[in-house]
């Protein structure tokens, strides 16, 4: 069961059978068609490249346009791998949809998740900073970073000030609410990372039973 690429389409709600809402992630996700099979014998992995919205030939360099057609007359705007595990094979030109994903109860999203600039350790750390009032001067600052004479440094991993977000994220283990086929969409329970039309990698689950 490989996965897919896709991208998010927003945020709504259903109701399940005993009428209780359920917030849930609309991921348009496919089809996309294997560009090239890597083989452990020749590449050192067992692998697919898969390519994923079909675009103009003079849109993309040419030998990125030659790469794509040795799996057919498409050329794609997205290309992203995904390691095999054993006993997955698919062959170059194989079109994959939502319809793999059917029966499986949860999954794994990678995006990139929306960026904040550059913020301070308060937004980005959590941390809940100085007295807010009694003439404090201290409200937002991240406090002390080390010592003076021992060790004279930094040491490395402090929280500190700097880029919030733009990074890629994992979301494991949503629930699979939905899939529709004829849609090419999946519904998954709560929120994914990254803006609504910004691009997902959706496998199933590494850490849960993927399959009911």
């Amino acid at each position: 069961m490989i996965g897919l690429i896709g991208r998010k389409l927003g945020m709504t709600r259903v109701f399940d059978a005993e009428g209780r809402q359920i917030p849930v992630t609309v991921i348009g996700a496919g089809p996309c068609t294997v560009v090239q099979r890597k083989t452990a014998d020749r590449d050192g992995y067992d692998a697919v490249q898969l390519g994923f919205e079909e675009q103009k030939a003079s849109r993309v360099a040419k030998a990125e346009a030659g790469h794509s057609r040795k799996a057919g007359e498409k050329v794609f705007k997205v290309l992203r791998e995904f390691r095999l595990d054993e006993g997955e094979t698919a062959e170059a030109g194989t079109e994959l949809t939502v319809a793999q994903f059917e029966g499986v109860r949860h999954l794994d999203v990678t995006a990139t998740s929306k960026g904040r600039g550059f913020q301070g350790v308060m937004k980005r750390h959590g941390h809940r900073g100085g007295p807010a009032t009694h003439g404090s001067g201290w409200h937002r600052r991240p406090g002390s970073i080390g010592q003076r004479t021992w060790p004279s440094r930094v040491f490395k991993g402090m929280k500190m000030p700097g880029q919030h977000g733009n990074r890629q994220v994992t979301t494991q283990n949503l629930e699979v609410v939905q899939v529709r086929p004829e849609d090419s969409v999946i519904l998954v329970r709560g929120a994914v990372p990254g803006p609504t039309g910004g691009l997902v990698l959706v496998r199933r689950s590494l850490k849960k039973g993927a399959v009911a």
